[in-house]
């Protein structure tokens, strides 16, 4: 049986770099996973966030349709007001000109053809009565009946125009008729307008309502929006740093790797020989070494 020749080993400073490497490597996969586990955290809560952020943006839309919806209907009421006005003037002009015939028209009546025929039958009754009743002296006498007898003169003129005195009353209340109806006309436009006006305040009152409501959406969307942000720039600076340290663990396995690959050629080199129980023990040593990398790996990796 050949001699089996010693098997080689690490130098000193080899097995202190080796140990000081798989001391940082130990470090750097604690340290990631800790990192894992804020980053699954901080996920989690920018998921959160962008939930809340969809929800409140589903929320904003409501008060924004209907502020849409109530700015149309103030915009219809103002223009509303703008007819209303209109018409009120233009029925306070058919006021003024109603007014204006009417004066018109007693102008054109003579004061003899105003004179109601009723109104003197009743008169020249009182002095009939009068002359019957009492004893007067003679002046006052003869002065009744000459008044007695012009009244009868103008009841005879005013029955002779009786048709043209009709006429002239019936244009008279025709007159009177059509300036009150202006006038009901001009206060029926002015309630509807001091209605439609207060119906147009109270639609921008609620405009007011509804954009504070959505404004106070908006706010909190962006606050939201802020705090996503910040979620974000946690997130991607652990990316960057678990990047960093996979990057000098890399570098790490590559070195132990180097100095095992060193001591497995040297100890080919002078393994010709049959395996004996400490070349076993070599190879157990060696396999656990190739399963640690490998699980060292898949952690960094991860």
């Amino acid at each position: 049986m050949l001699a089996v020749p010693p098997r080689p080993v690490l130098s000193e400073e080899e097995e202190r770099a080796e140990w000081e490497d798989q001391s940082r490597l130990r470090a750097i996969d604690a340290k990631l996973d800790s990192l894992y586990r804020q980053r699954q955290e901080l996920i989690a809560e920018m998921r959160r966030l962008s939930a809340e952020q969809k929800a409140l943006y589903d929320r904003r839309q409501a008060p924004q349709e209907e502020v849409e919806r109530l700015y149309e209907q103030h915009g219809e009421l103002g223009k509303r007001l703008a007819a209303l006005r209109s018409e009120r003037d233009a029925a306070r002009r058919k006021v003024e000109e109603a007014i204006i015939r009417f004066r018109e028209l007693k102008l054109t009546f003579a004061p003899s053809e105003r004179v109601n025929p009723e109104q003197l039958r009743r008169e020249i009754a009182q002095l009939e009565l009068r002359q019957q009743t009492r004893a007067l002296p003679l002046d006052e006498e003869n002065a009744l009946i000459a008044h007695l007898r012009l009244r009868t003169k103008e009841l005879k003129e005013a029955e002779a125009r009786a048709s043209v005195v009709a006429e002239h009353e019936r244009q008279r209340k025709e007159a009177e008729a059509a300036i009150a109806s202006a006038r009901a006309e001009v206060e029926r436009l002015g309630q509807e307008w001091t209605h439609t006006r207060a119906e147009r305040d109270a639609k921008m009152s609620a405009v007011r309502a509804m954009l504070e409501t959505a404004g106070g959406l908006l706010a909190e969307l962006r606050a939201k929006g802020k705090a996503r942000a910040e979620v974000m720039g946690k997130v991607d600076a652990l990316s960057r740093e678990m990047m960093e340290l996979e990057r000098e663990g890399r570098k790490l396995l590559g070195q132990t790797r180097a100095r095992r690959d060193e001591a497995r050629k040297t100890l080919r080199a002078y393994s010709h020989h049959r395996p004996t129980s400490e070349d076993l023990v070599a190879s157990t040593a060696e396999a656990q070494l190739e399963e640690l990398l490998r699980r060292g790996k898949i952690t960094l990796g991860g």
